[in-house]
């Protein structure tokens, strides 16, 4: 089978194509692309023309079975390597020496042309297919963006995106059709944009200025774990800024890598999990449905939608995840302890070299995480935070509950669980399940700011 011809066209169509893109569509028997682009294609051009069907991905197998054994040619717009077909077709199966990839400049190496910007230091944010709340997570200040737009809607959406999230004096640029005859640039700034939707081909240039009204000491966004607890919508099921910092630590997030967060709470370690990388994938389970709702709303206003949150109960709810998704590289268990299988299936998951971390505020789960704990090894640790609070005309500590965490590494030799409770111990770890909601409402943290980790949507007295 000859090589599938995969062609970046830009906006300027057949002219703008090189010798080697012409002859690689002027030789197929058939061409594949959106409308758009297969309009760019001149009469010479006599393949027969298909349109992509809407969903795309799902229709790709079919559409490359049926053409077997005809020369194939794949329209992309730009670069088909960046965001584009080219990689669709390899996350679909097709082996890379089976393409033959002819780009055209892609719209980011245009845009900084034109504006003046170096591409090494300038952030990329797609639109497209995705939520706008994705931009949340890469709005600082005085950092220079440019956002793929998905139509002619993305510019409004995402200015009032900007105002609503603080930076409404930002400027931004709206370029519409570069490299072609009809290239234009407009522009507006955020707060007051009153642009009417323009070409639906365009990318955005924005320059990040805050809204000089917010207070300096104002709760924001940060690259490293341990967001303000402020920053978060919760009922009191947060693992605060501090145990937070320590657990995302020990669970050590790199790129690509999959966590199960096991009672999700307000969903801050799945939320701070996905802000290390863009590439990092997250499960929040959470058995109550409003809770849940909130994970969902904390995930978009802190810029990664892309979380996925599980309503239902441990361990239940994990039964087809691994099929789903494969093995977590890292699970958390902030609540549901003492839960009947909890434990045993969150370990049964990991892989060699999974990590898994569990906290606690409640003796009867800190006694099931010692028994692991001999068992499997690992680190044991109590953490304690203290804030200084007014004591009648003086200032003293108040001490948050202290935090019991434990995390372990799976070794390629680890075996199942064997934590054998007598019925005392697990009739005891019961009716502590019973009595969660009693631990979580004195462990709410105080608005003089004493630091906590409540329990969390799980029972069992975890630390969410």
């Amino acid at each position: 089978m000859s090589a599938i011809a995969v062609v970046g066209v830009g906006a300027d169509g057949w002219p703008g194509l090189s010798v080697a893109a012409r002859e690689a569509l002027g030789a197929a028997e058939v061409v594949l692309g959106g409308a758009r682009q297969l309009g760019l294609l001149p009469e010479q051009v006599t393949a027969d023309r298909v349109s992509w069907p809407s969903p795309l991905r799902p229709s790709v197998p079919g559409l490359l079975e049926r053409f077997a054994g005809r020369r194939l040619a794949v329209l992309a717009s730009g670069d088909p390597m960046f965001h584009g077909i080219g990689r669709t077709l390899l996350e679909c199966g097709v082996p890379a020496e089976a393409l033959r990839v002819l780009p055209h400049p892609s719209s980011v190496s245009l845009a900084c042309a034109r504006l003046g910007w170096p591409v090494e230091e300038t952030e990329v944010v797609t639109l497209v297919g995705r939520p706008p709340e994705s931009l949340h997570a890469a709005l600082y200040p005085g950092r220079r963006l440019l956002v793929l737009s998905a139509d002619a809607s993305t510019p409004a959406r995402v200015a009032g995106l900007l105002a609503d999230g603080g930076y409404g004096p930002s400027r931004v640029r709206v370029l519409e059709q570069l490299g072609g005859p009809a290239e234009a640039v407009r522009e507006g700034v955020a707060a007051h944009w009153s642009l009417p939707p323009g070409d639906p081909l365009n990318v955005l240039a924005v320059d990040c200025v805050p809204d000089p009204t917010v207070p300096a000491d104002a709760p924001r966004p940060q690259l490293v774990p341990g967001l303000r607890d402020e920053l978060f919508e919760s009922d009191g099921q947060l693992t605060k800024r501090h145990v937070r910092a320590a657990t995302l630590a020990a669970l050590g997030p790199a790129p690509g890598e999959l966590l199960w967060d096991v009672g999700g709470g307000s969903g801050s370690i799945g939320i701070e999990w996905l802000r290390a990388h863009r590439s990092c994938r997250a499960v929040s389970v959470e058995r109550d449905a409003v809770r849940a709702e909130r994970i969902v709303r904390n995930a978009a206003a802190l810029g990664v939608p892309r979380l996925r949150v599980v309503r239902g109960a441990a361990p239940t709810a994990l039964t087809d995840l691994v099929a789903e998704l494969g093995r977590p590289d890292a699970v958390f268990v902030g609540g549901g302890l003492t839960v009947p299988g909890v434990l045993e299936a969150c370990w049964a998951a990991l892989g060699p070299g999974g990590r898994l971390v569990a906290n606690t505020v409640t003796l009867e789960s800190e006694a099931l995480l010692t028994q692991w704990y001999r068992r499997h090894g690992g680190e044991l640790v109590k953490l304690g935070v203290a804030h200084a609070v007014p004591v009648g005309g003086f200032t003293g500590w108040r001490q948050a509950m202290p935090v019991t965490q434990w995390s372990v590494v799976k070794g390629p030799d680890a075996e199942g669980p064997d934590v054998r409770d007598t019925g005392a111990e697990r009739a005891d770890a019961e009716r502590a399940d019973a009595e969660e909601t009693d631990v979580k409402e004195t462990n709410i943290e105080d608005t003089d700011g004493a630091a906590s980790a409540g329990g969390s949507g799980g029972a069992g007295g975890g630390a969410k």
